[in-house]
């Protein structure tokens, strides 16, 4: 029993230690280089954790439980997924595409809060006025549907910037799961043990997140509120690290680890 409660306080510091893989990093700085909030930032890095954690949990169970084996392609297909996105989240900031989406499903936004203007006049002058509905009200008098559990982060972020680095999660948890439970197979042989190892596992990879999300958010913080060109610097780095990581995996999977030939070459890590 000792030992197995050292095996998953293990796994917690190797789940933190697992947040910090580049390509893991990397995904999350082209978001949270547009956030200000140390708050919101940590909340990113917190439901990018989640994400992974579901899906580290979902297919490193069925490998443990049922002995589920991922063919070479499948495992390298997942792992040329990250390498898309990373592509995708770079061309995205460095086109402006993820400022515009960022203000435009802000909950700020009107389009969001589901605010509307009314023209006024006033002698001569006419203009607008804008008014706020409760986002969580519909116009008919009743409520949106929407679980406990999600009201805040949603309310915070909105539904897009929270969704947003959930499914970012859930495709690096798709890329990662197999090597976890390959490591969990051949170190814990209690099924058991091994799925609440991988639970373990993913609330240490959501704090260790959370602390790299609000630790990135400093710099842009600081240079928003003092130095706009500094800021501008840093989403445009941020995009082109991206955007080059990005490359270099699709490459790298695609043409020497096989997987776009007819000899795939796989191994989990």
């Amino acid at each position: 029993m000792i030992s197995g409660f050292a095996i998953l306080v293990l796994g917690f510091f190797l789940g933190m230690r697992h947040a910090t893989d580049p390509d893991h990093v990397i995904a999350v700085s082209t978001i949270v280089s547009r956030e200000r909030s140390l708050s919101k930032a940590a909340l990113i890095g917190a439901l990018w954790g989640l994400g992974h954690t579901v899906t580290i949990l979902i297919v490193g169970a069925a490998i443990i439980l049922f002995n589920l084996t991922i063919p070479p392609r499948v495992g390298l297909t997942m792992e040329f997924a990250v390498g898309l996105m990373l592509i995708l989240l770079g061309m995205l900031n460095l086109t402006g595409i993820s400022r515009w989406l960022s203000e435009t499903f802000s909950p700020g936004h009107p389009h969001v809060t589901g605010e509307h203007a009314h023209l006024h006049q006033h002698d001569s002058h006419m203009h607008y006025h804008w008014h706020a509905h409760q986002p969580d009200q519909e116009h008919h008098g009743g409520s949106l549907s929407e679980p406990k559990w999600l009201a805040s982060p949603v309310a915070k972020l909105g539904l897009f910037h929270t969704l947003r680095p959930f499914l970012i999660g859930i495709v690096h948890g798709l890329a990662g799961s197999a090597a976890v439970a390959l490591l969990v197979l051949a170190t814990i042989h209690d099924p058991l043990w091994g799925v609440l190892y991988l639970l373990i596992f993913g609330v240490g990879t959501i704090a260790g997140m959370m602390l790299i999300t609000t630790a990135m958010s400093l710099p842009f913080s600081y240079a928003g509120t003092r130095f706009g060109w500094l800021n501008r610097g840093l989403v445009t780095g941020s995009g082109i690290i991206s955007l080059a990581f990005g490359l270099f995996v699709t490459y790298h999977i695609g043409f020497v680890d096989g997987l776009f030939t007819s000899h795939p070459n796989w191994t989990p890590q």
